[in-house]
């Protein structure tokens, strides 16, 4: 049995009572069986109902084109579970999955995680071993009780708020908001572009937490200058960038891209201008991003991921 194949006999589905199990108990015993080692490096942990992955791309490219050794954990994967698992926007390699799965097998079978707590364990510890500067994490599902909110976050971020999962996170905006804002830290600023009542939900769990907030959309610019390509005029409270490209389609993509910029800003200590506008630019090749509105060779077909509004 290869290592893909152990890690999909574990739960895998959140419709799956063994597979969503609220709570950080079980993520938290296979940390320390692998000596923690999401305490090795920084993180900047993105959560939101729509475009945390393009956001959390987006970042990391920006600080890989900064010089940082950059990880990326991002879910669900497209065709290999290495792709949830990316530095310098690569993929894992099968024999390092293959050793790191066989290490892990005892932990599996004592500890029982669902997919993806084991997937998470991984990422980070194949982060820490190949010694990043930088992690960026995606939350999976909800913020509070995900298997990623052990991370200990340089910035937290929560991209936009909408219905979905509303079995698991509840009925309304503002309770979703509150469950993705559980990722907020006592003194770790959290950056949102949460419009309409979810935002003001949001703002108030981060505070009760202990968190700075700040929302972009008004303390930023994000104005599309043209739409296809994608263009975006950006300023922030460190800098006016003007018209940025940004490598990504859809003017969805304006307020993301502001989100990016301005977590690199903060965790990255002296950010180039030159870092901000090629990591934007070329998020595809940097982070290894697919499927985000993503044309074919010969135009006729482009791929999509996105599973709601």
């Amino acid at each position: 049995m290869t290592a893909e194949q152990r890690l999909f006999a574990l739960p895998r589905f959140a419709h799956e009572t063994a597979a969503y199990r609220p709570g950080l108990e079980r993520t938290t015993a296979l940390l320390a069986a692998l000596g923690d080692p999401h305490r090795a490096f920084r993180t900047i942990h993105v959560a939101g109902t729509n475009g945390k992955g393009s956001t959390a791309s987006l970042t990391a490219s920006i600080a890989d084109a900064a010089g940082l050794v950059v990880g990326l954990h991002t879910s669900p994967h497209l065709v290999s579970v290495r792709e949830r698992m990316r530095v310098g926007g690569v993929p894992a390699s099968a024999d390092w999955l293959e050793a790191a799965v066989e290490r892990l097998a005892p932990v599996l079978d004592e500890i029982g995680p669902s997919f993806f707590e084991a997937t998470v364990a991984l990422s980070l510890l194949y982060f820490a071993e190949r010694g990043v500067d930088l992690a960026v994490v995606e939350v999976g599902l909800g913020g509070r009780l995900d298997a990623t909110n052990l991370v200990e976050p340089a910035v937290s971020v929560v991209t936009h708020v909408g219905l979905d999962h509303t079995d698991l996170l509840g009925e309304t905006v503002e309770e979703i908001g509150r469950e993705k804002a559980g990722i907020a830290r006592p003194g770790v600023p959290l950056l949102h572009a949460v419009t309409g009542p979810a935002a003001a939900a949001v703002e108030a769990e981060a505070e009760r937490r202990g968190a700075p907030v700040e929302a972009v959309r008004q303390t930023c610019t994000a104005e599309v200058a043209e739409a296809s390509p994608l263009r975006v005029r950006l300023a922030t409270p460190v800098a006016d960038y003007g018209a940025l490209a940004v490598g990504l389609p859809g003017a969805h993509q304006a307020w993301n891209a502001a989100l990016a910029v301005r977590a690199a800003e903060l965790a990255v200590p002296g950010l180039a201008p030159e870092a901000v506008r090629l990591g934007l630019a070329e998020v595809v090749a940097r982070s290894g991003l697919h499927g985000r509105g993503e044309a074919m060779a010969d135009g006729r077909i482009v791929l999509d991921v996105a599973h709601n509004a």
